[in-house]
């Protein structure tokens, strides 16, 4: 199937490593140009290079996403140096899983008000497009209790709400916005690679939860992000895809 992504210029915040950066090799690997963010300099840097190397034009910049100001400086900053945006993906989260004030408190700052400042901010480039689309990175979190609970699972599903207001409000321009909730994905240097060999018990626990018999991999995620990105999707918008092995248990209507 073509997607109908190339050419296209696709912005990934978070998308050093993980899953956001198998998003953009995903989408570089279908001729989209990206632009990618992360906090350490020299991942980014990394991750620039590589992405150059797969045959698109690719930039990014070391930038927490907490920081609007700054963040809405790079993103129009990304949209010049490609020549706009066609897509935008907020990825980012703070991963906070205690129930202390400051973990609410960067929970809000970076999955919350970082998702929204970076839309807020594209928002003029998405316009333009032809082929707008917003992608926001959720998580199985968001739909059930589990051990995340609390500020991580809260805005999680805040974000599943907030894409679908978008969905409705900018379908009359042509944009679309939807969300992929990602089960447990496994990477090297990921937080499931942590707790395997810092809380074994609870890595066996959660392992044991996935009939599959496994995590996820960034690459599964990536594919769904990438499709629900692209023009290949067009009537898609609204929706949160679930990817997760059958982990959860609930019914999705």
């Amino acid at each position: 199937m073509d997607l109908g992504l190339a050419g296209k210029k696709a912005l990934i915040t978070g998308g050093s490593k993980g899953i956001g950066r198998a998003i953009a090799e995903h989408f570089a690997a279908e001729g989209t140009a990206v632009a990618i963010c992360a906090r350490n300099t020299d991942e980014v840097a990394a991750a620039v290079a590589h992405l150059r190397g797969l045959g698109v034009a690719a930039t990014g910049r070391a930038v927490d996403v907490a920081d609007g100001p700054a963040l809405a400086a790079w993103i129009d900053d990304a949209a010049a140096e490609l020549g706009g945006l066609d897509i935008v993906v907020p990825n980012v989260s703070a991963l906070a899983v205690s129930n202390d004030d400051a973990a609410w408190r960067a929970g809000f700052a970076t999955d919350m008000m970082g998702t929204v400042h970076t839309v807020q901010a594209a928002m003029p480039y998405l316009e333009k497009s032809e082929a707008g689309a917003i992608v926001i990175i959720s998580s199985v979190s968001g739909r059930e209790i589990d051990f995340a609970a609390g500020p991580y699972g809260a805005f999680k599903a805040a974000l599943i709400h907030y894409a679908q207001g978008l969905a409705l409000n900018l379908a009359p321009k042509g944009i679309r916005a939807n969300t992929v909730s990602p089960g447990n994905t496994y990477f090297p240097g990921g937080v499931w690679e942590k707790i395997e060999h810092g809380v074994p018990d609870l890595f066996k626990t959660a392992l044991a939860l996935n009939p599959t018999g496994r995590m996820g991999k960034p690459e599964e995620m990536a594919k769904a992000a990438v499709f629900l990105a692209s023009p290949a999707a067009s009537f898609i918008t609204g929706t949160n895809l679930v990817v997760d092995g059958a982990l959860t248990r609930g019914v999705q209507f």
